[in-house]
Order: structure tokens, then sequence, then C-alpha cells
């Protein structure tokens, strides 16, 4: 099928770790790998047998998909003078519907035909066909999915059949030797081979980012398929390459595959912990505006209702410096390590809150997905200005509370953001709700322009708004000819 984006093969070297391909006692209803491993030297045989006794275990996958597409028989990608004449003339054509197919890669990853590939390799596949190395060819049905890690389990009626080992992540090292399979363009079990360039990569896709970079060459179709350590054990799963670039592809690390394949066939979906708390970076200005010394951990910006962050005690406005003994050094670190816990689990959360490191324990509740939208219609009227910031704000009234899509009726809003502001390099943004202003609560237009006219004009000031349904801190510069 897909495979997000393009990459070019790296060359020979002298010695790796190698050992006998094997098969090792099961580990839930996968294979796992062993850790024991022996030097020998590297040659283009030793990567030819290992290649040769892994592609069984590596499977190509072809889907059908019904697509709708417009009723003109140029398609739905024609200039719009031309759309119109082309309906003067014949009228409007019903949507026709047509079939997609897709390609992408796949292992098995047990005898009786376990199979794991990229989940966006299947969505919405209304048909599913692997084909194996021997050229059997069999219907495979989704057990389940999960879009947030981009992993999906699939099964195949067959029995006896070949599969991978699966290693263990946490112990790659950058520059490891990898071994890449699949069926790139649908060039079945294709054999590239690279180094771990990286781990721990975010490269936007979701939450849960956490890459391993790999230069081993990766194509369009290569997605869902095996990413070998030289033992022969996967270490990762194929999922997105860079399109515009060569020799940067990413692999989904197989402790996190592990984790969702299980939770798949155990429960037929994915249950995450959280701690029901929205969190934001903490760079330099909101560093100088805490009083912090580095530009570590997570800061929470909102604290759910009734969730298990509001019945510890957690707050908003505290920094989240670890998490369970661990340090969480960036604040995409967090969602990764409350995820890897159980739902109901007991967790130690140190946070810095007003200057000092307290420790809070937490019962982890259940993720449960949420949508926070709002409208933006705002009004002029009674509108108030500060030049020096850049911006516009006002009381809010039931009317724009109403725009807006806000249970409250009190509070500031900002109507207007003048380009090229202080306030406009903040980020702010009409219908932004201003809920704080240096920790201090405004709930009005008078309230606000105290606060300010007070400030330090040394330290930026630190704003708490509202945005969407969620809660983050702005810090907001003072421009230099306002300190004077």
């Amino acid at each position: 099928m897909r495979a997000k984006k393009v990459l070019a093969l790296t060359a020979v070297f002298l010695f790796l770790a190698l050992s006998a391909v094997s098969l090792p006692a099961l580990a839930g209803f996968w294979s796992e790998g062993k850790t024991d491993t022996d030097a020998v030297a590297i040659t283009s045989h030793t990567i030819a047998d290992l290649a040769e006794k892994l592609k069984p275990a590596v499977v190509n996958i072809d889907t059908e998909t019904t697509v709708s597409v417009g009723g003109s028989p140029f398609g739905s990608q024609v200039p719009k003078d031309f759309k119109d004449f082309f309906e003067r003339f014949f009228g409007n054509m019903p949507e026709q519907k047509q079939r997609r197919q897709g390609k992408g890669s796949g292992f098995i990853v047990s005898r009786d035909g376990y199979i794991v590939t990229n989940n966006h390799v299947v969505e919405g596949a209304e048909k599913i066909v692997v084909r194996l190395l021997d050229k059997r060819q069999l219907e495979a049905k989704i057990i389940g999915a999960d879009a947030k890690t981009d992993v999906a389990l699939l099964k195949i009626e067959a029995e006896n059949l070949p599969f991978a080992s699966l290693g263990d992540s946490d112990r790659l090292k950058v520059g490891e030797w990898v071994l890449a399979i699949g069926n790139p363009f649908g060039l079945d079990h294709t054999v590239t081979a690279g180094i771990v360039s990286a781990k721990g990569r975010i490269i936007g896709a979701g939450p849960y980012d956490d890459f391993i970079q790999t230069d081993a060459s990766i194509n369009p179709g290569n997605s869902g398929g095996p990413l070998f350590n030289f033992n022969g054990e996967v270490v990762g799963m194929n999922t997105a390459i860079i399109a515009q670039a060569q020799g940067i592809g990413f692999a989904v690390p197989v402790n996190v595959v592990k984790s969702i394949i299980t939770q798949i066939k155990d429960k037929g979906k994915v249950v995450r912990a959280e701690l029901g708390v929205l969190i934001q970076p903490v760079t330099k200005e909101l560093a100088q505006s805490f009083g912090l010394k580095e530009t570590k951990g997570a800061l929470i910006s909102q604290v759910m209702p009734n969730s298990a962050a509001e019945k510890a005690g957690l707050r908003r406005g505290d920094i989240i410096i670890e998490f369970n003994g661990r340090k969480v050094d960036e604040f995409n670190d967090l969602p990764k390590m409350v995820a890897s816990q159980p739902v109901g689990s007991k967790a130690k959360v140190k946070v810095i809150r007003e200057g000092d490191e307290k420790t809070i324990t937490v019962a982890l509740g259940e993720l449960k997905d949420r949508q926070l939208e709002a409208k933006a219609e705002e009004g002029e009227k009674g509108a108030q200005e500060t030049p020096k910031l850049g911006l516009r704000y006002q009381d809010l009234t039931p009317e724009i509370a109403e725009g807006l899509g806000l249970k409250k009726t009190e509070g500031v809003v900002i109507t207007g953001v003048e380009p090229g502001s202080p306030a406009a390099q903040a980020g702010l943004r009409q219908g932004d709700l201003i809920l704080e202003v240096n920790r201090k609560a405004v709930e009005k237009s008078e309230d606000f322009a105290k606060v300010i006219s007070k400030a330090d004009k040394d330290k930026p000031l630190l704003l708490l708004i509202q945005r969407g349904g969620a809660n983050l801190y702005i810090p907001l510069k003072w421009a230099d000819k306002d300190k004077e």
C-alpha cells in the first residue's frame, strides 16, 4: 500500500553480533528471540544466509477498497470552468464507485497464522489477501488495530507456518546492523540492509511517537514489514519514510508492537492508562515565568474534571518532572510512560509546584477519546486595546460565549491581534479566552489591565488561555521599546 515516505541502502562493514536463528520458547502467542549473541565476521554470505532463513516469515499484503469518485469521466480533479462546461451539456452525473487496490507488507508471528502489519496498510480494506513466499494466497481478516501506534493484527487460516521471532527493541543500539524485508512497489520479498541511525524519533505521527530511524532502504509497499537485527529477530515494524530524502526511514519498536498485539488478541481492543491532564512543553520563556532553572518536564495546562489527576490532587501549573522514578525530560515522554502502565495501577508523580517539589500518588484511569471543539464568532463591541502588546480584548458576553461554545459567561476574550506584534509572535489568537495573568485569575477587563500595569517589564507575562476547549500557558514578551 503506501509507506508514508524514501530511503537508500548503506554499505558493508566488518564485524557484528550474530547467532544461529533458532525457535525459542513462546512468550504470549508469539516467539521471543534470544538475547545472547556471539561476535562473528560479516560477509556477503552471512547476510544472504540470514535473508534466506527469514524471508518465509514475511508476507505481501494486497488490499481492495471501494471509493466514491465524482460523476465526471475525467475524475474529481477537474478545473471549475471545465466542470461547469461539462455539467452544462451532460448534467450532474451520479458518483461512481471504484475499486482501489493497495499493497503492503507484514510478518507472521505464530504457526497458526497471526500476522502483524501497519494499521494504515489495511485500514478501511474490504478484502485482504496475504501472499506467502511459497506462492499461496490466503484471505485474511482483521483481528484488531490501533491507529495511535499504527499497528494491526491479522489472521489467516493455516497451520505449521514459518514465523518470525520477536526481539527486544530496548536493547537495540544506534549503529547496529539491521535487515528490512518487504514488498516495495509490489516487488515481493525485497531484502535491504543498513544500520540503526537513531532511536526515540518523534515524527508527528501520533501521541506515542518513539520510532527507530534506519538507513536500510524502505519504499512504498514496505509498510508493515519487519526490521530484523542480525540475530534474526524482529526489532521493529517499518512504517514511514521521508519522501524527499534518502536514507531516512522509521520503524515502530517491536516492544510497542508486542504490547499492542497482546491486547488486541486478548481483549479485541487497546486499553491505555491516563492521568487526565493536558500538558505542554516547558519552553525557555515558560521556565523563566515559573522560576525554573531547566526547560525540562511537562507543564499541566488543564486538569480534566473527575479524572485520576483531579482526584489525586494534581493542579494546573504543576510541572511533572518524574513518573514512577523515570525522569520526564521532554513533555512528550510522559504520554508513553503513562500508557505503558496498567489501568488502575498507582503511579508516583513528582511535580514542581510553586518552586517546591512534591510527590503525588495517582491511581491511573482509562484513556477515553475526547473531542475538544469550539466555534469562533467574536465581536468588537466594548473592546479595549493594549498597543504595547498588540492585542484587543473585552469582557466575555453571553453572545460571545455562545459563539465560542463556552459554558461560562465571565472572563476576558481576545477580540483582535495586531500582525507582527508581541501577541502575534506569542501565538495568541482572536477568540482566545484569558483565564489568568501571572498566575492571577482575571474575570473582567479591569482585572487584566490592572495586572499588566503592575507587571515586571523585564519578565514575560504568563497567560493562561482557553482555546478550543483546552487550556494553554503562553508566555507573552514585552517589546523592547515597552521596557523603556
